[in-house]
């Protein structure tokens, strides 16, 4: 290792493609932009930090090829930022972290390597505990990583608030630093640092789009980017775990539910940040906010700012189902929302309400999809099979659902415990057997795990689930709707992703 060291930190990206996704990775997955590494990346450079990001993901690195990057950037801290593609996977891309992480502290053991992110937050103990690790940030890292790197990484580490780190052969979690509040989100998480990504030809040309979001055409799909408006959910449904990253309590038991709530960027602001990225040439974009069709106080300036901007942007929001307001979906039109996705989850109510905790008001979901259809939004689905209180029959009304309802796309999961959730815990309390490796806890991996219901093996669950999927993309009626839609040749182009199939251990493949 050189001697002096210009760069404080290195954001690393891990790829947990191959594995998270089996051959879907090659074509058909998202390459997303690594949001917390640059929202982290530009928070520190604002404080005078010298910074980069290693997207290995988006430029599919093997470890080897990684470790050479990182002894070129000779930082003081190699930072593994792992959150996932999907809001709810962190735990799917400790997969690559955790290769990587082990391959470099093998070749190169000074240089000290730090995790944050939602699986982090989740399990921080055992995290640390990784031989591999040698410092955790314990919620979104924002002042812990500041502070962490206003030291010499080896004195003073116990006046750090919010890090977790080893010492004489003992693992130390330090008081809970406080999250960014919401009067300071402009201030101390201000914005993306996009001119650290890595490109080909031109900016975030590297990064693509879901393939539904680009229509099923493969040529719409890059350049691609996503921000967040707004961080975290009001909300504490069971098998989410994404307000873990808000924990200010290392007590053991603590889930998403005890740290539930939402901060906003000011609409000034985030304008700005969609400026800056059809500036760069970049007109398909992810809002990936948990709720943004939920307060108007914040989405519609924004959106009537977009409006006027005139931008010409393709992008796609999540919505709940109870929040969709008819008035509001031509100006998210206009403002270039092409596609909302809707959390369905369940087709039985019973089964739906117990894990949402009875906070979604009762509606008539097929209204609200004919509503939203009505002003030229196209729907994305999301369905999950094995909810603990699920059985063949109610998974079975869940897919006739997502038939009936036969959206532009669907999303459909197998329910997993996700570290964090309060799912989690109720598993581990009925002493369901959970996933041994971090791929068992991924949606599409060879070894996925799902949960286990009160009727049903993990095996029937994800039997169920794929099978479903199949039955569901390989329906006429949706084929029909694709080609009436989008073409003849998207319509192909689902076909040929239908063929794929994917291998599972524990159905015996």
């Amino acid at each position: 290792m050189q001697a002096n060291k210009c760069l404080d930190v290195l954001f690393v990206n891990p790829n947990s493609s191959a594995k998270a996704y089996q051959d879907l990775a090659k074509t058909y997955s998202a390459i997303e932009p690594p949001t917390w590494a640059l929202l982290l990346a530009q928070a520190c450079r604002s404080n005078g930090f010298k910074v980069a990001i290693l997207d290995c993901d988006a430029e599919r690195l093997t470890c080897d090829r990684a470790i050479l990057r990182i002894k070129e950037a000779n930082p003081r801290l190699v930072c593994f930022v792992i959150y996932g593609q999907n809001p709810n996977s962190g735990t799917t891309n400790t997969i690559g972290a955790s290769e990587l992480a082990i391959e470099l502290k093998q070749n190169e053991p000074d240089y000290p390597i730090c995790f944050v992110g939602s699986h982090i937050s989740a399990l921080p103990k055992e995290i640390l505990s990784l031989p591999f690790v040698d410092f955790v940030l314990l919620n979104e890292g924002v002042y812990a990583l500041q502070n962490l790197l206003r030291t010499d990484l080896k004195n003073s580490l116990h006046k750090v608030k919010g890090i977790g780190y080893k010492q004489d052969g003992y693992l130390i979690l330090n008081p809970p630093e406080r999250v960014v509040p919401q009067e300071r989100m402009d201030i101390d998480l201000p914005g993306y640092a996009w001119d650290l990504l890595p490109y080909q030809k031109k900016p975030l040309d590297l990064y693509r789009a879901h393939f539904w979001h680009a229509e099923f055409d493969h040529n719409k799909r890059t350049p691609f980017a996503a921000l967040y408006t707004s961080l975290g959910c009001r909300f504490a449904c069971d098998f989410c775990m994404i307000n873990i990253i808000n924990r200010v309590d290392n007590n053991d038991n603590i889930n998403a539910s005890h740290s539930k709530g939402m901060r906003f960027w000011s609409s000034e602001f985030i304008l700005k940040e969609f400026e800056k990225l059809a500036g760069l040439g970049v007109s398909t974009i992810r809002i990936s906010d948990e709720m943004f069709f939920l307060d108007r106080r914040y989405y519609e300036p924004l959106i009537q700012g977009l409006i006027d901007r005139d931008l010409d942007l393709r992008m796609w929001a999540y919505s709940r189902v109870d929040t969709v307001r008819d008035r509001a979906l031509d100006d998210f039109k206009k403002a270039g929302i092409g596609w909302l996705a809707l959390g369905i989850e369940a087709g039985n109510q019973m089964v739906r309400q117990e894990v949402s905790k009875g906070s979604f008001q009762e509606i008539n979901i097929r209204e609200v999809c004919q509503t939203i259809q009505s002003h030229d939004i196209n729907i994305i689905s999301n369905y999950i099979f094995g909810f603990p209180d699920d059985n063949l029959e109610t998974m079975q009304q869940t897919l006739d659902l997502a038939l009936e309802l036969n959206t532009e796309m669907a999303n459909i999961y197998p329910c997993q415990a996700l570290p964090g959730s309060p799912m989690y815990h109720i598993a581990k309390q009925k002493g369901w057997e959970l996933p041994d490796s971090y791929e068992g806890y991924a949606f599409l991996s060879y070894e996925s795990f799902p949960l286990r219901t009160k009727y049903l093996s993990a095996a029937e669950v994800l039997k169920f689930r794929d099978n479903a999927w199949q039955t569901y993309f390989t329906n006429e009626k949706y084929l029909s709707l694709i080609a009436a839609k989008f073409g003849e040749q998207e319509r192909k182009n689902i076909e040929d992703m239908a063929s794929i199939k994917l291998k599972r251990r524990i159905l015996g493949d």
